[in-house]
């Protein structure tokens, strides 16, 4: 795993928070619930492979 991710990450999170609070304060709900989602999908789209890798190694180790 890569440091930059983990920054990546971060400053989504800091983004998406930002954006979110502006969206709620100015009364639009359902367009923070929707940022809110697409960070959450598109951090998940760069951490499966690192979960796939490590699935993959565990099944690796305890193969008999």
């Amino acid at each position: 795993m890569d440091v930059g991710l983990i920054f990546k990450i971060a400053a989504v999170g800091i983004l998406i928070t930002i954006l979110s609070q502006v969206l709620k304060h100015s009364g639009r709900e359902e367009h923070a619930f929707l940022i809110s989602l697409a960070g959450l999908i598109l951090v998940l789209t760069w951490i499966v492979p690192y979960i796939y890798d490590l699935f993959v190694m565990i099944q690796n180790l305890f193969e008999l």
